[in-house]
């Protein structure tokens, strides 16, 4: 993939570099010094980034610049807030989350070395995330005597459940790449140095899909499994309905019929 500088609102963002090849947007997070930690710049830049991806994108990416993802929340801009600036705090990192989990197209996360705290938040709110053997996850909150304020409470339980997230932030205990996988953080776990190579080869792969089954994927299917079941069933039925009767869908159907397209089978 042949990626140029981004362009437009996304050039005017500092504290991300971001490129563009096609339909694949690839987002970086650019505080090395830091080790990535999110401050309330860099959150409301990756807010803007999303609400202002090109029209032509079908898929994002997201890393760290330097040896980390995300060491998580910048702890110097929180040390003298009161509870009231404390809610809009959290709140702000809510929106830019949000606008991520559920962006126009799928987001896939490549992780290594840290992926911590607010980091950890971030790259949960990610449709697909991938790690190398450096990456380890923790959530140190309970030990600095705050709590996740960027969306963890509502997203990493749903990923590794309330009992390990429980452990994770009561004991301070790091999960490594290994344990992560298998505690189900993340969807893939590859060699040192091919994380980023993997998520945007998955990004170029989900951008091929036809665009309205993506967003049902990512939008539908985490609210219907919210729902009661029957409520959930009928709201499937509306949305494969819809899907179905998009032209991109149809014309899919019709390749697969005519032997135009590949079957399933395992990839590597």
């Amino acid at each position: 993939m042949h990626f140029q500088p981004a362009t437009g609102v996304l050039a005017g963002l500092p504290l991300l570099r971001i490129e563009v090849a096609g339909p694949v947007v690839h987002l970086r997070l650019h505080r090395p010094d830091k080790r990535n930690a999110l401050n309330e710049a860099l959150v409301r830049q990756l807010h803007t980034a999303f609400v202002n991806l090109p029209p032509d994108a079908r898929a994002a990416v997201i890393s760290g610049e330097g040896a980390h993802f995300s060491a998580g929340l910048d702890l110097s801009e929180v040390t003298e807030q009161s509870v009231a600036d404390g809610v809009l705090h959290s709140r702000l990192w809510h929106a830019a989350f949000d606008q991520i989990q559920y962006a126009p197209v799928p987001v896939v996360a490549a992780l290594h070395g840290a992926v911590v705290g607010g980091g950890l938040e971030l790259a949960a709110s990610a449709h697909l995330r991938v790690a190398e053997p450096s990456a380890f996850y923790a959530l140190p909150e309970g030990q600095r005597g705050i709590f996740v304020g960027g969306g963890g409470s509502a997203r990493i339980p749903r990923l590794i459940g309330v009992a390990r997230m429980t452990d994770m932030m009561l004991t301070g205990r790091v999960l490594d790449a290994d344990e992560g996988q298998a505690a189900g953080l993340t969807h893939y776990l590859v060699a040192e140095g091919r994380g980023l190579a993997k998520a945007l080869e998955l990004a170029a792969r989900v951008a091929a899909n036809a665009p309205l089954s993506n967003y049902a994927v990512t939008q539908a299917l985490p609210r219907i499994a919210d729902m009661a079941q029957s409520d959930g069933l009928f709201v499937e039925s509306l949305m494969s309905a819809i899907a179905q009767g998009d032209e991109a869908a149809k014309q899919r159907v019709r390749d697969f019929l005519a032997k135009r397209a590949g079957k399933v089978g395992k990839s590597a």
